[in-house]
């Protein structure tokens, strides 16, 4: 039994160690492409001077292309800020840049399947813009301490803007953060091995199936104290769906995850004031949350 467990969970780590490589590196490489056209200065003067509404929605679209790591967000959040961007566009970039890089939602469509992909993009996207509006009615806006810029250091100086330079730099991108990613990535797909392999079902389908009102709310809590990369926990996500947890827990887990980590509300909390915040929390939570039923209702 024993040797049948360890083949079956050999045989789905290598599957999942290999296909997420591979679209790692490909979408990886878009990204930074993608960037070399879009830089942090575009996406300040696309912002700035905008109304209110548009200017949240071009927000949240820039995030959903810019690097997933708070050493990119945070600096060109506060660099924002500090050009003058309205709070409502900054906050909406926030939101939306740690939850919607292609990445994600690449791996999602491969392992979880387009609409689910589809569901978890729309829902994130709107409420993205939606609470940053509502944030600043009502008056978050003066809740932004004054802190000098910090210099992104995650981005090389862009020098040769010919084809081939670009390509370049992007193909040098891919690979420092494929690299830099790797052991999570590996990680997360050993852990799913292990659950796809020893894990009873009855015990996965009970505790967090979609009979438990409380799976959702409760996972969503757990994925900011825990700081599962998104990118780490999709492969294990998907081996606990596939032991009975419900789709709704495991996107909630990787929103409150990779939207409200602890790193990253350590970086904040340098620029926001408390009530911000904690605003900012209950956000991510309010979004995993709503995902999560959603997601639960489509797939029933």
């Amino acid at each position: 039994m024993f040797w049948n467990d360890l083949a079956v969970a050999v045989n789905f780590f290598v599957e999942i160690a290999v296909e997420l490589t591979a679209l790692f590196i490909g979408i990886t490489f878009l990204v930074g492409l993608i960037q070399e056209y879009v830089s942090g200065e575009t996406i300040k003067r696309a912002l700035g001077g905008r109304h209110k509404i548009l200017g949240s929605i071009l927000g949240a679209g820039f995030g959903s292309l810019t690097p997933f790591c708070s050493c990119s967000t945070i600096p060109l959040l506060l660099g924002m800020l500090n050009a003058g961007v309205p709070f409502a566009s900054a906050m909406s970039f926030l939101f939306a840049s740690p939850l919607l890089n292609p990445v994600i939602i690449s791996l999602f469509v491969i392992l979880m399947g387009w609409k689910v992909a589809a569901l978890y993009f729309v829902v994130t996207f709107i409420c993205s813009i939606f609470i940053a509006l509502v944030l600043d009615e009502l008056g978050f806006a003066g809740q932004i301490k004054q802190v000098a810029a910090i210099r992104n250091s995650c981005c090389d100086c862009h020098q040769g803007t010919d084809i081939k330079s670009r390509m370049g730099r992007s193909a040098v991108f891919a690979r420092n953060l494929f690299l830099q990613l790797m052991p999570y990535l590996l990680i997360g797909a050993g852990i799913g091995a292990f659950i796809h392999g020893f894990v009873p079902t009855d015990l996965i389908s009970q505790v967090a199936g979609p009979n438990n009102p409380f799976a959702i709310p409760v996972a969503a809590a757990i994925g900011v104290p825990i700081y599962i990369r998104a990118e780490t926990m999709i492969p294990i996500g998907l081996a606990l769906i596939e032991k009975g947890m419900s789709v709704g827990a495991v996107l909630a887990l990787v929103i409150g995850g990779a939207g409200a980590s602890i790193p990253e509300l350590t970086l904040l909390s340098a620029i926001f004031e408390k009530r911000l915040l904690a605003a900012f929390v209950l956000t991510i939570l309010s979004i995993a949350v709503a995902v999560g039923f959603l997601a639960n209702m489509l797939v029933a």
